[in-house]
C-alpha cells in the first residue's frame, strides 16, 4: 500500500471539521496549507508570513500546545484556536492550527438547571465547571446547577482570560483560585475561594503554569 500524500490527508482532515474549524499548517516562518471552514475564514493564503500575536506564532515560540482566544486586531475577526507545534527529533519544523469561531459575543451568563427551574449565573460568579455523570455542573458563588453543553463546548464559550482548562473534567475561573498546591507527578491542587479543591492533571500542568506564569 502506497503512503498517503500529505496534502490529501490534510484535505480529508479538514473535511471532517469543515462546518466548524479552519485548518492551517505552517513551517517555522510561513503558512504552507490553509483550508477555511464554513463558519470562519481568516483569509490566510499559502506563502503568507506568520504574524506575531497569532495563536500559531505563540505555539511556535513556546514550542508547546496553545489554546486561546485571539481578538480581532490581527485578522479583523476574533477567533478561538488550538495550535500544536510539529517537532521532529527535537527540532521545530512547523505548526498545525485549528481555528474556531469565537462564541463569546453577546453572552455574559450561563443559565443552569436547578431543582426548581433555571438560574442565570454571570461568568464572573462562576468558580469552576465539572464534568461528571454525563453532565456538566456549573459551580457558582451562590448557585450550582447542571448544563447540557459539554466541557469542550464551554472551552469555546467562556472568556479565555478568565477560564482555564486544567483537567479533562474541570475548567476553572482563575479569579476564584485562593492557592495552588503542588502534588506528585508534576500535578497541582487548586484551593478555591469557596473551600472546594480542583485538580490540575499532568497533561494540563505545563499549559496551566504557562498561562498563570509560575
Amino acid at each position: 500500500m502506497e503512503p498517503f500524500k500529505t496534502s490529501a490527508l490534510l484535505d480529508v482532515i479538514s473535511d471532517l471539521f469543515s462546518h466548524e474549524a479552519s485548518i492551517a499548517v505552517t513551517d517555522t516562518d510561513h503558512y504552507i496549507y490553509y483550508q477555511p471552514s464554513k463558519r470562519i475564514n481568516l483569509k490566510i493564503k499559502p506563502g503568507d508570513g506568520i504574524k506575531e500575536g497569532t495563536i500559531t506564532h505563540k505555539a511556535l515560540v513556546s514550542k508547546q500546545k496553545v489554546s486561546q482566544f485571539i481578538n480581532r486586531d490581527i485578522f479583523g475577526t476574533p477567533y478561538y484556536g488550538m495550535a500544536v507545534p510539529l517537532m521532529d527529533e527535537g527540532e521545530l519544523k512547523g505548526c498545525v492550527t485549528a481555528i474556531f469561531p469565537a462564541l463569546t459575543s453577546g453572552k455574559t451568563v450561563v443559565t443552569v438547571k436547578s431543582e426548581d427551574g433555571w438560574i442565570p449565573i454571570p461568568f464572573a460568579d462562576i468558580l469552576y465547571l465539572e464534568a461528571k455523570e454525563r453532565k456538566t455542573y456549573v459551580v457558582g458563588e451562590k448557585h450550582t446547577g447542571s448544563h447540557k453543553d459539554t466541557l469542550n463546548e464551554f472551552d469555546f464559550l467562556l472568556p479565555k482570560d478568565d477560564f482555564v482548562r486544567c483537567h479533562r473534567s474541570f475548567i476553572v475561573n482563575v479569579h476564584h483560585i485562593r492557592e495552588i498546591y503542588p502534588e506528585t507527578h508534576s500535578t497541582f491542587l487548586l484551593s478555591m475561594k469557596n473551600g472546594d479543591q480542583v485538580p490540575v492533571s499532568q497533561s494540563y500542568a505545563s499549559y496551566f503554569r504557562n498561562l498563570l506564569g509560575f
